[in-house]
């Protein structure tokens, strides 16, 4: 993989959590208000996929970059989680890459691709006061599919 993939994939997914952080943190802090960050991972995080060491690295990185967030912001009332979403559907997936949807929706128990919404939701519960007492924690979103050791 050369030098430049890794890092365009890094900055992107790894490098923007923190610098969003930092803003969201910063704000929060003079105004003097308790908060909730949600940082987006993934399910390669927790389950890589062939050819996405990079990707899988950076989404591992957000993870616990999220728990540490979490243990230094959480005494100024601010609460840090992700979600690591799974496969969600796009205008055009199911003919770009017709074999891994269907090997996705295979695996997952749910037996679909997931939706914006799907992950909205996720989102929306972790900035709720539903979560108040939830910080550091990564909210799978994947239909299930990480329950199938297959996949």
């Amino acid at each position: 993989m050369p030098q430049g993939d890794w890092d365009r994939v890094v900055t992107a997914n790894l490098t923007s959590v923190h610098l969003v952080t930092q803003a969201v943190a910063s704000r929060l802090r003079a105004a003097g208000r308790p908060g909730a960050i949600v940082n987006i991972a993934s399910i390669e995080a927790h389950n890589v996929a062939p050819a996405h060491s990079h990707y899988a690295a950076a989404k591992a990185g957000v993870l616990m970059y999220t728990r540490a967030a979490a243990r230094e912001l959480g005494p100024l009332g601010i609460r840090v989680n992700s979600v690591s979403p799974g496969l969600i559907w796009r205008a055009g997936l199911d003919e770009a890459w017709p074999e891994g949807v269907t090997r996705y929706r295979a695996a997952a128990p749910l037996e679909r691709l997931g939706q914006f919404d799907d992950v909205a939701d996720a989102c929306l519960f972790l900035l709720s006061p539903a979560s108040r007492w939830i910080t550091g924690a990564d909210l799978v979103v994947d239909g299930g599919v990480l329950t199938n050791r297959t996949f």
